[in-house]
């Protein structure tokens, strides 16, 4: 029988885009290994990240409304999930590799923190050197993963992902693809879970805004979609026209003041701060109490301060919380 990578890789060639980025053309792996005989690079790189336990965490932490009551509401896997299908679908129209697409998209978040953005704020205070989640999320894949071995990730997964968010340069279109697929993701997923929230209306979004973009998450999403195809199709660039740019920046502005920074959604989070930092700090002070993976990466000589950012930031909400109650609450209070 043929080899079946070697098969698809050829047909790579023979059906993708010059501007894409060719499974066997990869800069490679930090750590040469046998290749796979099935599966080219970036298909086996999707296959490890979504076995990995980073990636089953995400399904508990937070997006961006902590503790909603409801089962629709996003979480930061569904977020992931969301990235990864448009990612793909605009992939697939330019004719890039979806793989390499897909396993970007997948990674993207596998560093974030409990509690969504109040957390790595949190972290990002008493963590030396700060923090942030697309780095988090590259060293969750290189040295957390499977006991301290890593994922062993191609160097073009690895660039996607720390080149992400918005000020990023991602080195090939699937990269970039994936980046403007993150912010499409997020816009519109707030938006429908404001709605579902009661914090915002359908009819609260500026008329010139759903004028443009459409009055629904499906008309949105296939407006943005498709301007991208439409602009970036044939070229060296994935780029946006310049009235959709505007119309995600004007989108943006009204989403940090109706909901990213509305009390009903956000007036919990301080607590939630609090309690990063707390747990933080403890572990800072009681470093013997941390698993023995961490006691690991402390004996290669890790700073204190990044192994405890490495413990805190893999929390899932529900853990973290479980976590800050057996150090703060008296276990007598709870028994009845």
């Amino acid at each position: 029988m043929e080899n079946i990578r070697i098969m698809l890789e050829r047909r790579e060639h023979e059906m993708l885009s010059e501007y894409a980025t060719f499974s066997d053309c990869s800069k490679g792996r930090e750590r040469e290994e046998p290749q796979c005989d099935i599966r080219p690079v970036f298909q086996r790189d999707r296959d490890r990240i979504i076995h990995s336990k980073a990636f089953r965490r995400l399904k508990d932490k937070t997006q961006v409304f902590l503790t909603p009551n409801g089962d629709h509401y996003r979480t930061r896997m569904t977020h992931t999930l969301e990235v990864s299908q448009i990612a793909r679908s605009v992939s697939k129209a330019l004719r890039l590799n979806e793989d390499l697409t897909e396993a970007i998209a997948l990674g993207h978040d596998l560093g974030h923190t409990p509690f969504g953005h109040a957390g790595e704020r949190a972290l990002a205070r008493v963590c030396e050197g700060g923090f942030r989640h697309n780095e988090q999320s590259v060293r969750v894949v290189k040295y957390l993963e499977k006991n301290g071995q890593g994922l062993n990730l191609t160097k073009e997964v690895l660039d996607g992902i720390l080149n992400h968010q918005t000020s990023g340069h991602p080195s090939t279109l699937e990269g970039c693809v994936v980046r403007l697929s993150d912010k499409i993701a997020y816009y519109n997923h707030d938006i429908d879970d404001a709605i579902r929230g009661q914090i915002i209306r359908e009819e609260d979004i500026p008329s010139d805004l759903t004028g443009y973009l459409g009055h629904s998450l499906k008309e949105r999403l296939n407006t943005m979609v498709h301007d991208i195809i439409s602009e970036s199709y044939g070229k060296a660039e994935i780029l946006m026209s310049s009235e959709m740019s505007r119309a995600m920046a004007d989108l943006r502005k009204y989403m940090f003041e109706q909901v990213y920074t509305n009390p009903a959604a956000k007036g919990e989070e301080y607590k939630a701060e609090a309690m990063v930092e707390y747990l933080f700090n403890y572990y800072m002070g009681k470093p013997d109490l941390l698993g023995g993976e961490y006691q690991m990466l402390l004996e290669k000589g890790e700073k204190l301060s990044v192994v405890v950012a490495d413990y805190v930031a893999g929390m899932t909400d529900k853990y973290a919380v479980s976590k800050y109650m057996d150090l703060v609450i008296p276990k007598a209070w709870g028994v009845y």
